[in-house]
């Protein structure tokens, strides 16, 4: 499958089947301006998803009544599939904490979504995975150096390929373990829909195999 990064601008989009786009394209979203129709931000996803057809993730920063959270909008053709949320806040950060991660089908295939701080926390990548998710993507308003650290670790130990915007930088961790960056504005990046398995086998002390007796 093929996921084009878009840092920044608004280019064209190539022939993908998901679109990830960083925080710059739709900046700040209120919520009640949504509801109201005095903006429609969210409309412009469902859009191009459409015009482009292919699935589209866009991070956002939410507001609704006070409460701001860092957020991604997902759509796939012209339909808005749901907004998710960062669902960990450090200490004294100004934003909320969401639900609940995001899982959606995009471009054919099964996709989760991580926000920021999301992705220090290896209970989150597992859940995914778990979820049987062929690729993660992962969305930063800013680069940090341990990102691509976790990135690779998380791709290589749960074999789900994982991609990422974190502000201006584009990146692609392999489950492999190999990683690519690019500071293009537009970034085509491409992995296998096929699930990364290994047969694992173990030893455990208990539960007998005579297990017959009359307790």
């Amino acid at each position: 499958m093929k996921v084009c990064v878009v840092t920044s601008g608004a280019a064209r989009l190539p022939e993908c089947d998901v679109a990830l786009f960083g925080f710059e394209r739709l900046g700040a979203v209120d919520y009640e301006s949504e509801l109201s129709g005095k903006s429609e931000k969210f409309e412009e996803v469902a859009r191009l998803s459409r015009a482009a057809g292919c699935g589209v993730v866009c991070g956002c920063i939410t507001s609704s009544r006070g409460a701001v959270r860092k957020s991604a909008a997902a759509a796939c053709s012209g339909k808005l599939l749901g907004i998710s949320d960062m669902c960990r806040v450090f200490g004294d950060e100004k934003y909320k904490s969401g639900a609940s991660l995001g899982l959606y089908m995009l471009g054919g295939c099964r996709a989760g979504v991580l926000i920021e701080n999301d992705i220090y926390f290896p209970e989150c990548m597992r859940s995914l995975a778990a979820c049987g998710c062929s690729i993660v993507l992962f969305l930063s308003e800013g680069l940090r150096p341990v990102h691509s650290v976790l990135m690779r670790a998380y791709a290589y130990l749960y074999g789900v390929p994982v991609i990422g915007c974190a502000g201006r930088t584009a990146l692609f961790a392999e489950t492999s373990g190999g990683l690519a960056t690019s500071n293009l504005p537009l970034t085509l990046f491409e992995t296998s829909r096929v699930p990364c398995w290994r047969t694992v086998t173990s030893r455990m002390r208990g539960a007998a195999e005579d297990d017959d007796a009359d307790f």
